[in-house]
C-alpha cells in the first residue's frame, strides 16, 4: 500500500514486524482488560479522550466510530472534552479518565499521587495495571499516527 496524499510514511507496509508486535500489544491490552472486568464503554471513553488530548484526528475518527457501533450514547462522545463539566459519566469513568489525562500528559508533572490513588481505589491493582496498558497503548497509537500523518475518514471497521 503506498502512502496517501498526505501519508507521510506508511508504517504498516515499512516495518510490518514491528507495526505487527504493536498490534499484539494492544490487542493483549484489551483482552487483559477486559478479562480483569474492564467495561467496555469506559475502555472506549478513555481512547477517544486521550486521541482528544494528542489532536489524533485519525485515532479520534477510528474510536468514535467504534463507540457509536459498541452503542456508547453520542451525548458521551460529544461531551467527552468537557467531562468535568457534565453529569453524564460514572464516578469509575471520571477516575479512568482523569488517570487517562495524567498519564497522556506526564511531562506536565508525572502522575500525581492523588490521581493514582483515585485510580487504585475506583479499580484496584488489577484493573487499574490494565487501565494503564491500554492508555499507554493508544498514546503509542496517537503518536504513530501522528507521525505518520494518517488521514482520517478512512477507517473501516469491517476490514
Amino acid at each position: 500500500m503506498a502512502t496517501g496524499k498526505n501519508e507521510r510514511l506508511n508504517l504498516r507496509e515499512l516495518s510490518s514486524s514491528t507495526y505487527a508486535v504493536m498490534n499484539r500489544l494492544a490487542g493483549q491490552a484489551d483482552t487483559a482488560a477486559a478479562e480483569a472486568g474492564l467495561e467496555s464503554e469506559l475502555l472506549h471513553l478513555v481512547r477517544i479522550r486521550a486521541s482528544q488530548i494528542n489532536g489524533c484526528a485519525f485515532c479520534i475518527d477510528m474510536h468514535t466510530i467504534d463507540a457509536r457501533r459498541a452503542n456508547l450514547a453520542e451525548q458521551r462522545i460529544f461531551a467527552l472534552n468537557a467531562w468535568r463539566e457534565t453529569p453524564f459519566y460514572s464516578d469509575r469513568e471520571r477516575a479512568a479518565l482523569e488517570v487517562t489525562e495524567a498519564v497522556t500528559l506526564i511531562h506536565d508533572g508525572q502522575l500525581p499521587d492523588e490521581v493514582f490513588e483515585l485510580g487504585r481505589e475506583a479499580f484496584g491493582e488489577e484493573q487499574l495495571a490494565q487501565l494503564v496498558w491500554v492508555i499507554v497503548a493508544i498514546n503509542s497509537y496517537n503518536r504513530l499516527a501522528i507521525t505518520a500523518r494518517l488521514a482520517p475518514g478512512n477507517y473501516n471497521p469491517g476490514a
